[in-house]
C-alpha cells in the first residue's frame, strides 16, 4: 500500500516578477548583467538565459527568459529591468535547506517520510521550493485521514539560518484514530452480521481483553473488508454477489466513525459444467483426474482460484513459467447454474540462462550452488525455485533469502534468476553463565564456525576448563563433500571429567574418542547418516552406588578394588533426519525430525545400544509469523545386550541419559534431574566365633540418597513455546531477535533398577516425597516455565532466559536464570 501521495506543484506563469522596461518596448541588448547571485555562480546563471547580447528583447523574450530561470529551480523571485540598452535580471535566490527534522511523528517512519520529500527533491543542501511544501502538507493530511486521524495536522516551519540557508521542520500533530461506533449490513437475510463481520479486521465494541482487534478505522483495511465478505459469500455459491455502496459517517467530534454496507445477495448457484480448453501440453487426463472443481458443486470462487492457481503450478514443472490460465464463467440465470470454461495458454517453454547471487559478502557462489536444485540450461520450475529458495533459508548462516526471475530483452524463451541473500554470522563464541540454588555460578566457554572461510564447511574447535570438566574437541564437517550432496566429517576429543562438580554423583573420567561419519542424501527434506566411533575411557576415585556396582563389578580388580576402570569401545551409529524448516536460525514454520540408534560393537569392552528421537514443530498463529507455537518432544532409551561372565551388560551409568539444564528442563540446573544415587549401609552387625563381621536382618538397613544425579536409561523432555514479538524492536529484526514464553517438561527413569527390593528400607534422611519413585514411577515428572529473549550478535546467537520450576521433587536445585552466548534453543 502505497502510504502517502505527494502532488509535486509545478510552476506556472503566474509569477511574481517585475518587468520595469515599458510595456510593448523593444531594444537591442547591448550588455547583460545579473544581480542577486549568492550561492549561483554567474556562468551557470548565463546559462539559463534564452537572450544573447545582439538579441532583440520583446515582451515574448521576457516571458521566454522568466519561465527558463524559474525551470533552474534555483530562483524564487525574478526581476527583469532596463537600463538604457542593458538588460539586468534581479534574481533572489531560493535558500538552501541546511537541516531536516520530523517531529511527533508516531504513525510514519522518518525513513518513508525522507523517501517521499527525495521524490520532491526537498534534500539538504538542494534549494527549497517552498510551493512544494504546501502539496506535502496536504499529501500527509489526507494519509492521515485515510487512517482515521481526522484530527491531524501537518505544518511546515521554515527557520531562516545565515548565508540563506534554512530549517526544515515537519511538526505533525496525529491526534488519535476516530474508532468504529459501528458497522452495519443492510440486505443480508441468508447470512447474519456476526457471520459477515466475524472474518474481518476492523471491529467494534470488543472486549477489553482482546487487545489485538483493530478497532481504528482505516480506509484500506475496509476496502479489504469488503473483499473479505464478497469472497465469503462467493465461496458459498452467491457469485452475483455484490456491494452496492458503502456509507461512512463521522461524529461531530470526528472521533467516532459509523459504517453502512448496502449489499445484494443475489441467489446460489452450482457448477452445471467444466471445460478445459487450449493448450495443455498433452496432459489432458491427468489435470481433468485432479482437477478440484467438480461438476454438480456449489459455486466457490477460492476453489476457482485455486483451480487457475493449480493447473499454472502444473505446467511450471514442465518449463512453462507464465501460463495464462482463465476461468470463463457462462452464467445460467433460469436454473442458477453456471458453466466453467478454463481457457489456458502456457506460453512459451522458458530455460535458464544464468543464476545470479548477490548479498553474499562471505560465501561463496559455490557454495550457494550447492542448495539450489534449479539447474543453468534447464527448464525454469517455479516449484525447483521454491525447493531452492527453502534450501538455501535453512542455512545457519543465511538471514533471508529471496529470488526473482527476469526475462531477457529480445529471448522470449529465456530468463536470468536472481537470488538476493543476507548472511547472518555464522560463527559463535560459546560462552555461558548460570546461578542455580545450590551450584551457584556456573561458567562455560566455546568456538564454531559453521561457515568456515566462506566454504560452507562447519568447524568447531571446542577448549573448555569449566569446574567439572576439562576438554578439547576437534570437529570438521563438509556437507558437500561430492557434488551429489554426501557429507563427510570427523571429530577428535579429549576431556577429564569430575561428575559431582556436574551435578552427577561421585566419579572421575579420562576419555579420548576418535569418529567418523558419512551421511547422504535421500531428497531434499531427508537424509541419512553413518557413523563410527572409538573411545577409551578410564573411571577413577569412583563412590560406592547399588547402581553402579553391576557395571563396576565387570572391570574392577579384585586385589586392588580401588584402582582405576578402563575400557574400550567401538560404537556404530545410524541416523535419519527430516527438515522443512523455513530457517536454519529462527524458524518460525515447519518441522525437524531426528532419529539415531547407536550400538558398541561385540568387540567392545561393554556391549549397549541407545536410541534417541528428537522433534520440532511450529506452528505459525499469524500471517506474518512474528506469532508462533513451537511444540518440542526428545526421547531416549538405552540399555545393554549380551552378558559378561554370565551377567547381563547394562548401560554404562557414563551413558546415562541426564536433564535439566539450557537445552532441556530449563527451570533446574544443569544435570540435576532424575534418580540420584543409593547407598546402602547395614543397621546390625554380627561376629561369628572366627572374628568375621556378618551382616544381620537387611530388612534393618539404612538407605542413603546422594543429593547428586545418577542420570537414567531412559527419558522423555517436551515442551511448548509461545514465540511472540519482541517489544520495542522492529519488525526488520525478527529474524535477529526472538522472544518466546515457555513451558518445560520431562523427567529421566532408571527402568533397569528393582525399586521393590529397597522400598521398605530406612531411608537416612528424611524427605516429604518418596525419592525412590524416580526409578518406578513413569508418570512422574519435573516442570518449569519462564521467559526467553535470543539474538544474533557478531559472537554469535545469544539466550537470556528466566525460569522457574513449577513442578519440582523435594532436593532438585532449581535455576532463576542463563546467560548464554552461542546456543539457541
Amino acid at each position: 500500500m502505497k502510504f502517502i501521495q505527494l502532488v509535486v506543484a509545478g510552476l506556472l506563469l503566474s509569477i511574481t516578477s517585475v518587468a520595469k522596461a515599458a510595456p510593448g518596448s523593444e531594444f537591442v541588448v547591448e550588455d547583460i548583467k545579473i544581480e542577486g547571485l549568492q550561492r549561483v555562480a554567474l556562468g551557470a546563471a548565463l546559462t539559463y538565459l534564452p537572450i544573447n547580447v545582439g538579441d532583440e528583447m520583446n515582451s515574448f523574450r521576457v516571458s521566454q527568459l522568466i519561465r527558463s530561470m524559474y525551470s533552474s529551480t534555483h530562483f524564487e523571485n525574478i526581476e527583469i529591468l532596463r537600463d538604457g540598452n542593458t538588460l539586468i535580471v534581479r534574481v533572489k535566490e531560493r535558500p538552501t535547506i541546511s537541516n531536516i527534522v520530523f517531529e511527533d511523528n508516531d504513525d510514519i517512519k522518518d525513513e518513508q517520510l525522507q523517501e517521499s520529500l527525495n521524490d520532491a527533491n526537498i534534500l539538504i543542501g538542494e534549494p527549497l521550493d517552498r510551493t512544494v511544501l504546501t502539496s506535502i502538507e496536504n499529501g500527509l493530511k489526507d494519509f492521515f485521514y485515510s487512517i482515521g486521524k481526522y484530527n491531524a495536522d501537518v505544518t511546515a516551519i521554515i527557520t531562516p539560518l545565515p548565508r540563506n540557508r534554512v530549517d526544515l521542520k515537519l511538526l505533525f500533530e496525529e491526534g488519535d484514530s476516530a474508532k468504529i461506533q459501528q458497522i452495519n449490513v443492510v440486505g443480508n437475510e441468508t447470512f447474519t452480521d456476526s457471520e459477515l463481520l466475524d472474518p474481518i479486521e476492523l471491529k467494534f465494541n470488543t472486549a477489553w481483553w482482546d487487545f489485538l482487534s483493530e478497532t481504528r478505522y482505516q480506509k484500506q483495511t475496509l476496502t479489504g473488508d469488503m473483499e473479505t465478505i464478497t469472497s465469503y459469500y462467493k465461496d458459498r455459491g452467491y457469485i452475483r454477489f455484490n456491494i452496492d455502496s458503502t456509507q461512512v459517517t463521522m461524529t461531530p467530534d470526528k472521533t467516532g466513525i459509523y459504517v453502512t454496507l448496502n449489499v445484494d445477495e443475489g441467489e446460489q448457484y452450482t457448477i452445471s459444467d467444466i471445460e478445459l480448453i487450449g493448450d495443455l501440453l498433452g496432459h489432458e487426463d491427468y489435470i481433468n483426474a485432479v482437477l478440484p472443481l467438480k461438476k454438480g458443486e456449489m459455486y466457490n470462487q477460492a476453489e476457482v482460484t485455486y483451480t487457475e492457481e493449480f493447473i499454472s503450478k502444473y505446467l511450471g514443472r514442465y518449463g512453462y513459467a507464465y501460463p495464462t490460465v482463465t476461468t470463463i464463467p457462462d452464467i445460467n440465470d433460469e436454473d442458477k447454474t453456471v458453466k466453467l470454461v478454463l481457457s489456458v495458454d502456457p506460453g512459451k517453454r522458458i530455460y535458464v540462462r544464468r543464476i545470479n547471487f548477490a548479498g553474499n559478502t562471505s560465501t561463496a557462489d559455490e557454495v550457494l550452488r550447492q542448495s539450489v536444485s534449479q539447474m543453468e540450461g534447464a527448464w525454469l520450475s517455479n516449484a525447483t525455485l521454491e525447493s531452492s529458495k527453502n534450501s538455501l533459508s535453512r542455512l545457519t548462516y543465511m538471514e533471508t533469502v529471496d529470488f526473482e526471475t527476469v526475462r531477457l530483452p529480445g529471448e522470449e524463451d529465456k530468463v536470468d534468476v536472481n537470488f538476493a541473500v543476507k548472511e547472518q554470522p555464522s560463527g559463535a563464541f560459546n560462552a555461558g553463565i548460570g546461578y542455580g540454588d545450590r551450584t551457584k555460578l556456573s561458567l562455560n566457554a566455546g568456538i564454531q564456525q559453521d561457515n568456515f572461510l566462506g566454504t560452507g564447511k562447519r568447524i568447531a574447535f571446542n577448549i573448555s576448563t569449566v569446574s567439572y570438566q576439562k576438554s578439547i574437541q576437534l570437529s570438521y564437517t563438509d556437507p558437500f563433500f561430492t557434488i551429489d550432496g554426501i557429507s563427510l566429517g570427523g571429530n577428535v576429543s579429549y576431556s577429564e571429567f569430575d561428575g559431582s562438580s556436574a551435578n552427577l554423583i561421585q566419579y572421575n573420567s579420562k576419555q579420548y574418542s576418535l569418529g567418523a561419519n558419512v551421511g547422504y542424501p535421500i531428497n531434499q527434506f531427508n537424509r541419512i547418516n553413518f557413523g563410527l566411533t572409538y573411545s577409551n575411557v578410564e573411571l577413577f576415585q569412583r563412590q560406592a552406588y547399588v547402581q553402579t556396582t553391576r557395571f563396576n563389578d565387570q572391570f574392577v580388580d579384585e586385589e586392588n578394588p580401588d584402582s582405576a576402570i578402563n575400557y574400550d569401545s567401538f560404537l556404530a551409529s545410524v541416523a535419519w533426519s527430516r527438515s522443512t524448516l523455513n530457517r536454519g536460525v529462527f524458524p518460525t514454520a515447519g518441522s525437524s525430525q531426528r532419529a539415531s540408534f547407536g550400538i558398541t560393537t561385540p568387540n567392545s569392552d561393554v556391549n549397549y545400544f541407545k536410541t534417541e528421537i528428537d522433534g520440532k514443530w511450529y506452528f505459525p498463529l499469524s500471517r506474518n509469523q512474528r506469532w508462533s507455537v513451537l511444540a518440542r518432544l526428545k526421547a531416549g532409551y538405552g540399555n545393554g545386550y549380551g552378558d559378561a561372565g554370565g551377567v547381563d551388560q547394562i548401560l554404562p551409568f557414563t551413558q546415562h541419559f541426564t536433564a535439566g539444564g539450557s537445552d532441556s528442563l530449563r527451570g533446574f540446573e544443569n544435570n540435576t534431574v532424575g534418580p540420584r544415587g543409593l547407598q546402602v549401609t547395614p543397621s546390625v552387625a554380627v561376629t561369628d566365633p572366627n572374628g568375621n563381621d556378618i551382616l544381620g536382618d537387611s530388612s534393618s538397613d539404612v538407605v542413603a540418597i546422594s543429593t547428586r544425579s545418577l542420570g537414567g536409561n531412559a527419558m522423555v523432555l517436551g515442551g511448548v513455546e509461545l514465540i511472540v514479538p519482541t517489544p520495542f524492536v522492529e519488525v526488520d529484526f525478527d529474524n535477529s531477535v526472538r522472544t518466546s514464553l515457555f513451558v518445560d517438561v520431562g523427567n529421566v527413569w532408571d527402568t533397569e533398577f528393582d525399586y521393590d527390593a529397597y522400598k521398605d528400607l530406612t531411608l537416612s534422611t528424611s524427605f516429604n516425597d518418596d525419592p525412590l519413585l524416580d526409578y518406578s514411577d513413569p508418570f512422574l515428572y519435573r516442570a518449569s516455565g519462564g521467559i526467553s529473549v535470543q539474538w544474533l550478535s557478531p559472537m554469535g546467537p545469544m539466550v537470556f532466559s528466566f525460569s522457574r520450576a513449577i513442578k519440582e521433587r523435594e532436593g532438585d536445585d532449581s535455576k532463576f536464570f542463563t546467560f548464554n552466548i552461542g546456543q539457541t534453543f
